[in-house]
């Protein structure tokens, strides 16, 4: 893997001359972030060697490169998910070519049911822990000294430094922000009033189909991690609706805004 690795790398790097420390990945219906970026350089995944290409509907499938206030990212419109059909390793493997080309803090974003009773439907969630649910490592297998060690410390998956900034910016700005557990499955249907309610009882304030992986990977690189739900749907007992994939799009795009305006001034301070 570490060969393809740097293939990709050497290919991302001969195309853009960013140099960014900044990697942001942007979850469905989420990709509006990407106004905010001074664009120098777009490639489409089916462009990129190694790339998996993502397949579902909200997701733009390019890879980014730019300025978000004078700081250098490189940003996934568009991620890839495990109820697509790829493993682990492949829907994290653009973290790991993150890693390889200087990203020192991963943002990542998703849209969640919410779990717990006093979150609302558009309402934002700053993630502070995750629970895996997957039934999947994205670490399994024989572990590369040169990627991460073997047993990675999990202790702070997500930055306090960094959510304290968010708390702060959040409230200067007038924006309400929620906190709390994510619960990772792997989809892609939508839970059951009866695993709502398991999901409720071991810890979790919101549950989606993605992110967790992403983060074990970041974390295992040594990447600095902040995570920002929308809570797109309700699973608490006497809320919980039918639900589409189109109206999980339409209220993360409502919420999304605020959302922006917090990341963009966050990573003005990394």
């Amino acid at each position: 893997m570490l060969k393809s690795i740097i293939e990709t790398a050497e290919f991302l790097n001969s195309q853009q001359k960013c140099a960014p420390q900044i990697g942001i990945i942007l979850g469905t219906g989420l990709g509006g972030l990407v106004k905010e970026i001074k664009i120098e350089k777009s490639i489409a995944y089916s462009e990129i060697p190694n790339f998996p290409v993502s397949t579902v509907e909200g997701h733009q499938g390019r890879l980014i490169f730019g300025h978000i206030k004078g700081k250098a990212v490189m940003a996934m419109q568009g991620r890839f998910h495990y109820y697509e059909g790829y493993n682990m390793k492949e829907v994290t493997f653009p973290v790991r070519v993150m890693k390889q080309m200087g990203i020192k803090n991963l943002i990542v974003s998703n849209a969640s049911g919410g779990l717990n009773p006093s979150f609302a439907v558009g309402d934002i969630m700053i993630i502070e822990d995750h629970i895996n649910m997957f039934g999947d490592n994205p670490l399994l297998g024989k572990n590369n000294p040169e990627l991460g060690p073997r047993f990675p410390d999990m202790s702070q998956p997500y930055k306090r430094e960094l959510i304290q900034r968010a708390h702060a910016i959040a409230k200067k700005e007038g924006i309400e922000l929620k906190q709390g557990v994510y619960v990772g499955t792997s989809g892609p249907t939508f839970e059951t009033p009866a695993e709502y309610k398991y999901f409720r009882i071991i810890g979790g304030d919101a549950v989606g189909m993605s992110t967790v992986p992403e983060v074990i990977v970041a974390r295992h690189a040594g990447i600095s991690c902040f995570g920002v739900s929308i809570i797109t749907d309700s699973g608490v007992p006497g809320q919980i609706v039918e639900i589409s994939h189109e109206e999980v799009q339409e209220v993360a795009a409502a919420a999304e805004p605020k959302m922006t305006k917090v990341i963009a001034e966050l990573i003005a301070t990394l």
